[in-house]
């Protein structure tokens, strides 16, 4: 690690990207257009991903166009740094169900498919939780839905608020765990122990490195899985809608306005 060195860059300032929403549609690859964007960043400042997806995902959207993730970004946090990469190398990783236990586990699996089976929403696909390395991703309506369906579920759950319902009742039923649920994405929210969220990814980032780090997320709401890296008094955080946001405000911001 020591042999790295970020001197070529002009400014000491780290931008690091929520994946899905800021750099791709949800579970897509990223555009030409998006790639170009970080190249031309990377001439000046530090790059890095944050995603909660694990990492095999996240490489088949960022991957693309001829370029590896792992080489194009700096810094890769896959499931909020949970599992890191730094310079391509991997860092120390957290296992959530050495946190959680398997006994507890276990009854938290058994109450989200009980919870599930008796939903009643408009369809049901599979995979209705997922698990991860550093945390578990539930998803009413299945992973294994469609991406119309994934479009149609999240204006679903806009009107009727199956995803926050579902938390309130985690919640309730396991508060001893002490676990963060957050809401990400279309279809699915993250559960994960407290102080695993994608704030897990500055531990792996010592504190006078950087003059400014930048967050550009969508889900920056409270409740959403971006609020507390976007609100983390280290960095300044932004708003974006979509890719095109992104490539506007990171522009403006790093490149004079001129993309």
């Amino acid at each position: 690690m020591a042999s790295v060195s970020l001197a070529p860059r002009p400014l000491k300032k780290l931008v690091l990207f929520d994946v899905d929403g800021p750099l791709t549609l949800a579970r897509q690859k990223a555009s030409e257009d998006i790639i170009k964007l970080l190249l031309q960043l990377k001439e000046k400042l530090t790059i890095g991903f944050v995603g909660g997806s694990d990492l095999g995902k996240i490489t088949e959207q960022l991957s693309v166009h001829g370029h590896d993730a792992l080489k194009l970004f700096d810094f890769g946090f896959a499931e909020n740094g949970l599992t890191a990469y730094r310079f391509g190398e991997l860092l120390a990783s957290q296992s959530f169900i050495k946190y959680v236990g398997e006994t507890d586990y276990k009854e938290l699996v058994k109450f989200i498919l009980h919870y599930v089976a008796d939903l009643d929403i408009p369809i049901k696909r599979g995979t209705f939780i997922e698990f991860r390395n550093g945390m578990i991703n539930v998803s009413p309506i299945g992973r294994n839905a469609s991406i119309a369906e994934r479009i149609e579920f999240e204006a679903y759950d806009k009107i009727h608020k199956v995803r926050a319902a579902f938390i309130e009742k985690l919640k309730a039923k396991f508060a001893h765990l002490k676990l963060t649920f957050a809401i990400g994405g279309q279809i699915s929210f993250d559960v994960y122990p407290n102080g695993w969220d994608k704030t897990y990814c500055l531990r792996h980032i010592p504190e006078d490195q950087f003059e400014e780090i930048h967050f550009i997320g969508d889900k920056t709401y409270p409740g959403g899985n971006d609020y507390e890296l976007f609100s983390h008094p280290r960095t300044v955080g932004h708003t974006v809608i979509n890719s095109g946001d992104t490539i506007d405000i990171c522009t403006k911001l790093f490149l004079g306005g001129k993309a």
